[in-house]
């Protein structure tokens, strides 16, 4: 069951949906990882189109988090469906 957050703005500002594909702790722990992103994207995307952040600044930020995304998808995925093989 997911857990009510105390503070409906936190629901409103950063909602989660729920996950509905093959569970395993690494596909929920990714989705939700990507789910964070998209939400930080956006407010970045809002942020430039606003005039509140400058376009390279916009850029790096998406940037850094797309690399921590991939980092996520390596640790959370790729290990865990494609582990390293011993050729003996």
């Amino acid at each position: 069951m997911p857990e009510e957050s105390s503070n409906p703005k936190d629901d409103f500002l950063n909602p989660i949906s729920k996950y509905y594909g093959k569970f395993t702790p690494g596909n929920l722990a990714f989705n939700s990882n990507l789910q964070e992103f998209v939400n930080q994207v956006s407010y970045i995307c809002a942020l430039e189109t606003n005039g509140k952040i400058a376009p390279n600044e916009a850029y790096e930020r998406i940037k850094k988090l797309w690399k921590k995304l991939k980092n996520s998808k390596t640790e959370l995925l790729d290990k865990i469906n494609n582990p390293p093989t011993t050729d003996q």
